[in-house]
């Protein structure tokens, strides 16, 4: 495999910046009261959909840590064909997927008036921010192609 360049030896402040948003974003998902599993379960939809092999290792890792279920962990792909999430979880996984998936239709109405339905503007905001800033970390990851070996 190529050798990449890593992103935060190279630009070391470009990389403390993005941790500085990663910082800000968990202060923003814990005050509005979003549980820090299911955060994890929502960076890792994100990075499951980015292919981010690193992300997706790191984030199982951490939402079981964090108290989530492995079953909850194993569906999360098929999260819409199973009665394992609340609607509120539902609508917060639409719009990490939507804004994962922005060239694809952007972030359709539909998605964001079910969010604005289920969830307070402070989540939905939190959930946006975690999304931005997740799918940062998927790029600076995949990019630099960290390594994830067994």
């Amino acid at each position: 495999m190529l050798e990449r360049i890593n992103l935060g030896k190279s630009a070391p402040a470009l990389y403390q910046a993005v941790m500085g948003l990663e910082k800000l974003s968990a202060e923003a998902v814990a005050s509005a009261n979003i549980p820090i599993g299911f955060a994890h379960l929502l960076r890792l939809r994100a990075s499951q959909l980015n292919q981010c092999a690193y992300c997706v290792r790191m984030h199982t890792r951490d939402a079981l840590s964090s108290g989530e279920s492995s079953d909850r962990i194993s569906v999360l792909p098929a999260w819409r064909e199973t009665e394992y999430f609340t609607e509120k979880e539902r609508s917060s996984l639409a719009l990490v997927e939507a804004i994962t998936l922005i060239s694809d239709g952007q972030v359709p109405d539909v998605v964001y008036e079910q969010a604005l339905a289920n969830l307070s503007k402070d989540e939905v905001s939190a959930i946006e921010w975690l999304s931005v800033v997740i799918n940062a970390w998927n790029r600076i990851a995949i990019s630099s192609r960290y390594p994830v070996k067994a």
